[in-house]
């Protein structure tokens, strides 16, 4: 208890100014983590310079090389000693740092890898003679003439040569290439007018890992295309294309349905003026648009970037520009949850491709024998003199098989082709619905199907008449700080409307004075308290709202069809009316498939009649 603090020092500390190659290696560790981090800055660099074509190429994870070639503008001689001094850069004039309209803009990225690794620039602008600069840990050589028809090659060798405690903390040559490979798949995304190519030299011989030509189109067309290059066909077959607006803020891209949803969030690529971020803001926002439709632990896959003024944008809060803070965060939350649950609602019942893909897989089995074809199928004329031949009948069976035709096929309804979801011809298992389609057949699972429909019609009752309140007998007082009662008071009119009503009750106290009557006797302190965790961490909070929504989406499943009960075809063929008049319908309550559609091409795939 006697013993001395260790921040109380017995010499004064002098303050003295660091050199140079300190405060380069320093801003390495904040700009330049990994070299996927290294990966990400160069081509921003070349996507700045307006290059159409980009090659990147590494070794050994990165660790040993780097390389990244583009067509862009170019430097001059003059230019490169400039491009490796800190905070020298072409891209702003220092006057606005709010209105910034590229990747880059602190100059830092490529003196810090100058100064941990050995890098070489060869660039040549348009009208000028090719020219090449090395610097190796910070040491810059002289400015020499060099080969290059146009565009830069920037080349890092030997990452962290110069920090060696910084290589102890990077991860295998395999992760390290999974995420430069993650890096530049997010950059083209961003950018799907451009070409990027990925190679992997770790071998001697180069391998391409990655290949995404410059699509050509509108951007949802090109946006889309480039998409099923790199995320492939599931994504691009179940997502939906999103356009919206408000208040000057535009978003688009792409949102995969919540049938196809992920168990991890490795297919979530938000953008902000098309720069990747990793936002939590918009994260939140994603999350809560899918919270009716998925359940907690699935993840819904979408690929949005969010369009502003850039001004309405800053992208000055994070070191590695991962993060962005809006100046109206509740308008750019709001427009994600809104417009990607009217996405979603307009889907109607689709449900995802996968869906069917993964019942195939589950029905389709190994042939037992070599595969018999159509063709080598023998006639039911053969076979009945095969049978005759082999096997002596009575006289009246002999001739009951000899007059014996097949019989002609029961009439087709027309009217399955006129339904999305056909009409009903069976139940089996008092609980799966089979459906004649045009094309198919479609099963259904009736309990989670009116479980939906259910669920919806009590959402629309309560938007139509509010939610009940419950008042208190006696109001529950709940001790806040001043900070956290001014936030909660500011969305009261919010809580009022879901039932919660909360009123200043002096100090940094509120009263808490009804409480929705779904969801009957609540501990109302605990229910503020998680409000106001959401409040400060996202800026709006959902808490609230999918409480309610639980207690619906239970009364939903106690009040649908239940297993076990049978249903008359009159009563199949309404549910599947419903169903294609319903928003969402094609998911149950918890994010999984209330149906599933065959098509009649893959049912004879099954059964070998291709």
């Amino acid at each position: 208890m006697n013993a001395e603090s260790p921040n109380i020092l017995p010499v004064r500390p002098q303050i003295r100014q660091l050199d140079e190659s300190a405060v380069n290696r320093i801003a390495a560790g904040e700009v330049v983590e990994r070299p996927a981090s290294a990966v990400k800055e160069l081509v921003e660099n070349a996507l700045d310079a307006g290059a159409r074509r980009i090659a990147v190429t590494y070794a050994d994870g990165g660790k040993t090389l780097i390389r990244v070639t583009d067509d862009g503008c170019g430097m001059t001689a003059g230019d490169l000693p400039l491009a490796l001094a800190r905070h020298a850069t072409s891209k702003i004039d220092g006057t606005d740092l709010l209105n910034i309209r590229s990747f880059g803009f602190r100059g830092e990225a490529l003196p810090s890898l100058g100064a941990v690794g050995r890098l070489r620039i060869t660039s040549r602008a348009r009208g000028f003679e090719a020219a090449e600069i090395a610097v190796t840990g910070g040491r810059a050589e002289p400015v020499r003439p060099a080969a290059l028809t146009a565009g830069t090659v920037v080349e890092l060798r030997d990452l962290f040569f110069a920090t060696p405690a910084r290589l102890k903390f990077l991860r295998s040559d395999r992760a390290e290439a999974q995420a430069i490979r993650d890096a530049v798949e997010r950059l083209a995304m961003a950018e799907p007018y451009v070409s990027f190519t990925l190679t992997d030299a770790s071998d001697g011989e180069p391998r391409t890992i990655l290949r995404a030509d410059a699509e050509q189109g509108d951007l949802f067309d090109a946006l889309g295309q480039r998409l099923r290059t790199l995320l492939g066909p599931g994504f691009a077959d179940n997502a939906l294309p999103i356009d919206a607006e408000r208040d000057g803020i535009r978003l688009t891209g792409f949102a995969a349905l919540p049938t196809y949803s992920r168990g991890a969030a490795v297919e979530q690529f938000l953008f902000v003026n098309g720069r990747p971020v990793r936002d939590k803001l918009l994260i939140g926002a994603l999350r809560a648009a899918y919270m009716d439709v998925l359940s907690r632990d699935r993840h819904p896959a979408a690929v949005l970037n969010l369009t502003c003024d850039p001004e309405r944008v800053d992208v000055n809060v994070h070191p590695a520009k991962a993060e962005v803070r809006f100046r109206e965060p509740g308008v750019a939350r709001g427009l994600i949850v809104s417009a990607l649950r009217h996405a979603l609602a307009g889907a109607g019942h689709r449900a995802s491709s996968t869906v069917a893909g993964l019942t195939l897989g589950a029905l389709r089995t190994e042939p037992a024998g070599p595969r018999v074809y159509q063709m080598d199928r023998p006639t039911q004329t053969a076979l009945r003199a095969a049978h005759a031949a082999q096997a002596p009948l009575a006289p009246e069976f002999a001739e009951a098989s000899a007059r014996y035709e097949p019989a002609d096929p029961e009439p087709v309804d027309e009217a399955a082709g006129e339904h999305p979801l056909g009409a009903a011809r069976a139940q089996v298992h008092e609980n799966y619905i089979i459906a004649q389609t045009a094309t198919g057949i479609v099963i259904v699972d009736q309990h989670a199907a009116h479980e939906r429909l259910v669920y919806e019609r009590l959402k629309r009752q309560r938007e139509e008449q509010g939610v009940a309140a419950q008042a208190l007998l006696i109001p529950e007082i709940v001790e806040l700080s001043d900070g956290d009662a001014r936030l909660l008071l500011e969305h009261a009119g919010a809580l009022g409307a879901l039932g919660l009503t909360v009123e200043p009750f002096g100090g940094g106290a509120v009263a808490v004075r009804e409480t929705p009557a779904l969801l009957g006797d609540v501990n109302a302190a605990a229910l503020v308290r998680d409000i106001l965790d959401e409040l400060r961490d996202l800026g709006a909070s959902q808490t609230l709202q999918s409480r309610i929504d639980s207690v619906l989406s239970r009364m939903a499943c106690h009040g649908s069809v239940r297993t076990g009960r049978r249903m008359r075809a009159d009563e199949m063929n309404a549910l599947l009316r419903e169903m294609e008049a319903t928003p969402l319908s094609g998911q149950c309550n918890h994010g999984r498939p209330t149906y599933v559609e065959l098509k009649l091409s893959d049912i004879e795939r099954l059964f070998g009649r291709t």
